[in-house]
């Protein structure tokens, strides 16, 4: 391992070939490095008070100083590699220069990283979709406990469960929610209504810690929820898996010796860990006091199942921290959690809970054999059903209209059924055959296939297709695309209609969603004093977009994030706001899409875009990684999570690209496996009595 003398010269030597000096080790001094800054970066980091992107270079006088921020290390890091600085004013770094200065700097990060701790997952409840799931698991249920908007492709021809570790088929019939609603209202319990759709983190996903707290009129909202749940009037028989072996007293009439039995495996399921003696023995007497009461059998043990769903142990998802001086794996019960509540959103299965239970699940062949045995489960439809959907941002279709007199055609039975009905069905589609084939995620970027419904291919210009009538079930086709301009999810109608506005597109707003979801890299907020960009007057009607917007890169707190968005929106600006092709804006000026990516790969259509993306294929796959791997850890990503995202991006790219193989790699990695370390943090769980939640 290089010592720390050794990475202050490499240091040294990438700022000083940055500012153009020749150096070598016998004339390393510790002041050269600040010395170096200031020849290049202090003007606008530092000097006079200016500190711009809240870095001061002026804090930084040693190396080990670099170090004690990890988060700033990784951003000077990240803005090298993706050549953004120095600013397009300043004089560029040679290639050579910028390739040394980013691998040193990102060894200098590894070392800074190894053996730390990993971030924690702060503790936090079920989502809205996971807590649906789970009491659909924990009871057998063979309908959903409530209606939920987020699932926005339901699959109405069974297609998903005969086509796992298979092919998709090449017609499947599914439906969408319009206006935010069911398209068609599933079978549920009757009375059952679901709380508000849970907050995104920005940037990220709804099943973040930080997002999902349970304050104590929430806990009592989940109480008065358990109990709807089991007073539905169709909690029964009929829709109850578990009905007769829980429910039922038994035939012996021996009730009250059966309860004990029947409360532990339901609590371990619940609580996806074996049930404490005197937790156990609270239940169990309390049941035997509402039987001693009067109360029938059947009724008894709904106020337990009651009990359990609105206790904490159900409703929280935690890791227990580790005191150890060591890194250790996850306790088993803990990792079987965090893998079903990946793979499945809900809890454990039996089968994990066993190996939870006899440490093989510690083991990484016996995961890597979950995992398969999970993605050909149905309910990995689940998955598809909320990481897809959120890594896209595809619930601002939702909220997309467009002018209705602009664009009549878009409202084919106003105002419930728009196109944006079959639009968002696309890129899901694409994401499931992906997933379910174990494709290469590069078919996100440029696929030769899609899948598209009769309206849809009608609104890419297929001519051949006649009248479209029915506007709730649609039948979506695979097909062939042999225009590279279609294919993959940037140029869907989808995404052009969702980052366009109502009269015309949004180039800043499609180049933030390139940002953020193709490279993993959004960009901050814009100042609150920028006005928004004008409806054109009279005078600018002759203007494109490109030279409307030309005022807005002028400001200079503009400036840096259009120069990194500019090039990703104008490259989509020959799609309308409705996702149509144009050649020309209706003044008849052409469109300009020409532009360059990370100011180093040159292109003049969006097809030569997509060949620049593909050219950064390993950055958008390690991009793709990161948002994988936040997603299943439930938090944001750290710097110490970097050498474990470089070995899932390593693993992936060495395999194909393949899906499956990410996945894999994200459960296998340290991250995932290892709880983190703490000397003052409880391992206990949340405490819990039956007689809080009666």
């Amino acid at each position: 391992m290089r010592t720390m003398q050794t990475h202050r010269n490499i240091f040294a030597t990438v700022i000083l070939s940055m500012a153009g000096f020749s150096w070598n080790a016998q004339s390393f001094d510790g002041d050269v490095a600040l010395g170096m800054f200031q020849q290049r970066c202090i003007k606008c980091h530092g000097k006079d008070g200016k500190v711009k992107g809240k870095l001061n270079l002026l804090e930084i006088k040693t190396t080990a100083q670099l170090t004690e921020d990890l988060e700033r290390l990784q951003a000077i890091l990240e803005v090298l590699d993706a050549r953004e600085m120095p600013p397009e004013k300043e004089p560029p770094l040679k290639p050579e220069t910028r390739a040394a200065a980013v691998a040193e700097l990102q060894k200098l990060l590894r070392a800074a990283t190894a053996g730390a701790d990993f971030a924690p997952t702060p503790i936090r409840r079920m989502n809205r979709l996971q807590y649906n799931n789970a009491v659909q698991d924990l009871f057998g249920l063979k309908v959903s406990v409530f209606p939920l908007p987020e699932k926005m492709m339901r699959d109405r021809s069974g297609y998903f469960a005969k086509a796992l570790g298979g092919k998709m088929p090449n017609t499947v019939t599914v439906s969408s929610r319009p206006l935010g609603k069911s398209g068609l209202i599933e079978p549920r319990l009757a009375g059952v209504g679901p709380f508000p759709q849970d907050p995104r983190a920005e940037h990220g996903f709804d099943n973040r810690g930080d997002h999902l707290s349970l304050s104590p009129f929430l806990l009592e909202s989940f109480f008065k929820l358990s109990r709807r749940i089991v007073q539905s009037p169709n909690f029964d028989g009929r829709t109850v898996g578990i009905w007769k072996e829980f429910f039922v007293a038994p035939a012996n009439g021996k009730t009250k010796s059966a309860v004990r039995g029947r409360l532990q495996k339901l609590m371990t399921r619940a609580f996806r860990r074996p049930v404490p003696k005197a937790l156990l023995n609270r239940y169990t007497q309390h049941v035997h006091r509402q039987i001693d009461s009067g109360m029938s059998f059947t009724d008894a043990m709904k106020e337990a199942a009651s009990a359990v769903l609105s206790s904490p142990r159900f409703l929280y998802l935690y890791d227990r921290p580790t005191a150890a001086a060591k890194t250790v794996p996850l306790d088993g019960y803990d990792l079987a959690s965090r893998l079903s509540f990946f793979l499945w959103g809900s809890i454990p299965d039996d089968v994990l809970l066993k190996l939870a239970g006899n440490g093989e699940l510690a083991k990484p062949a016996v995961r890597a054999a979950q995992v398969n045995r999970m993605l050909a489960s149905p309910k990995l439809k689940r998955f598809c059903d909320s990481f897809p959907s959120q890594w896209l941002q595809l619930d601002r279709i939702v909220s997309a209209v467009p002018d209705e007199n602009q664009f009549k055609d878009f409202f084919y039975a106003a105002p419930n059924y728009r196109t944006t009905m079959d639009m968002m069905m696309e890129p899901l589609l694409l994401f499931e055959t992906v997933l379910i084939e174990n494709r290469s995620i590069l078919e996100f970027i440029d696929s030769k296939y899609t899948y598209r419904s009769g309206r849809l291919r009608k609104w890419y210009g297929d001519k051949s297709v006649g009248k479209i009538t029915g506007p709730v079930t649609l039948q979506f086709t695979r097909q062939p695309v042999t225009d590279r301009r279609q294919g993959g999810v940037i140029t869907t109608a989808a995404v052009m209609t969702m980052t366009s506005g109502p009269h015309e597109t949004k180039p800043i707003t499609r180049g933030a969603w390139i940002a953020g979801v193709i490279f993993n890299a959004p960009p901050e907020p814009p100042p609150a004093d920028v006005p928004p960009l004008e409806k054109p007057k009279a005078a600018d009607k002759k203007l494109t977009m490109r030279e409307r917007f030309a005022a807005h890169r002028e400001r200079a707190d503009c400036a840096g994030c259009h120069s990194k968005l500019d090039p990703l929106g104008f490259a989509l600006e020959n799609f309308d706001p409705v996702g149509r092709w144009r050649d020309g804006y209706e003044n008849g000026r052409a469109v300009d899409a020409s532009g360059v990516l990370f100011r180093k790969h040159s292109f003049k259509n969006v097809v030569e875009f997509k060949d620049a993306i593909l050219a950064e294929k390993d950055r958008f796959t390690r991009a793709f990684a990161g948002h994988m791997l936040s997603y299943a850890l439930g938090r944001g990503l750290t710097p110490t999570d970097a050498p474990a995202l470089d070995r899932i991006t390593a693993k992936t790219i060495a395999d194909g690209y393949r899906l499956q193989t990410l996945i894999h790699e994200v459960v296998q990695s340290a991250p995932f496996i290892n709880p983190p370390r703490t000397k003052t943090a409880s391992a206990n769980p949340p405490k819990n009595s039956i007689k809080k939640t009666r």
